[in-house]
């Protein structure tokens, strides 16, 4: 499903797989764009495949980009419908990735930047456990969340100064995931618009490398959770 403009980055020859991340674009942008993430993803976690998916359809709106769903007449209310149509062929994607390389769900973490952040958060709310975490860059939720993800830790990053998501949305987000128990950190980096800036990537290594999940800690505590069907949690 992926084409040939796709990105990956592998471990050295010899190096074991142990790790997959998958690194979503935003709307009309190119895998190119997320080359400085992938790249520090790489260099922070030289035992994973960093894979870079193009938009499975292009940009609607010219030029040679493309795009996860169209924003073409987006609204509130048709948001939702647009991002669940768009979820069927990313899930397969992600399932066949898994399967390459013999990884498991809780090995997998979905990266995305801007309408690729909201396939992410998305996709985890559908699939619970899909991936162990969700890196979401200058993101929302199509809509705000019935109930969070027991399975996989969100970690939200955002520029104070974003003038295309704003930053109160995220923040409304978070602020509801933490009323649902859920398990999810957020950086707000000021003066900084709607990019992936090399702060935001700075600080979500910091994430992925320091930040403990909560089931984790929950488990050292004896509160037991069952994992999803098909999966496995550690």
């Amino acid at each position: 499903m992926a084409s040939s403009n796709s990105l990956e980055f592998l471990p050295d020859p010899g190096v074991d797989v142990r790790q997959l991340f998958i690194l979503l674009h935003g709307v009309g942008g190119s895998p190119d764009n997320l080359e400085p993430l992938a790249l520090a993803v790489r260099k922070a976690f030289p035992a994973a495949a960093v894979l870079v998916p193009e938009g499975f359809e292009p940009f609607d709106g010219g030029g040679a980009g493309r795009q996860w769903f169209s924003v073409r007449g987006v609204t509130e209310e048709n948001r939702p419908e647009r991002v669940a149509q768009a979820l069927p062929p990313l899930e397969a994607y992600v399932r066949q990735a898994q399967a390459r390389f013999g990884l498991l769900q809780s090995d997998t973490a979905l990266a995305g930047f801007s309408q690729g952040a909201i396939m992410a958060l998305e996709l985890v709310q559908a699939h619970d456990g899909m991936a162990g975490r969700v890196i979401a860059f200058s993101g929302r939720y199509a809509q705000l969340p019935r109930s969070a993800p027991q399975y996989t830790t969100l970690h939200l990053l955002h520029g104070a100064d974003d003038p295309i998501m704003s930053v109160a949305d995220i923040q409304a987000a978070q602020a509801r995931l933490t009323e649902l128990h859920g398990d999810s950190t957020i950086d707000v980096a000021t003066h900084v618009g709607h990019e992936l800036h090399p702060a935001l990537i700075e600080r979500a290594i910091m994430r992925l490398q320091t930040c403990v999940p909560l089931r984790s800690w929950e488990a050292a505590l004896g509160l037991n959770q069952t994992p999803p069907d098909g999966s496995t949690v550690h």
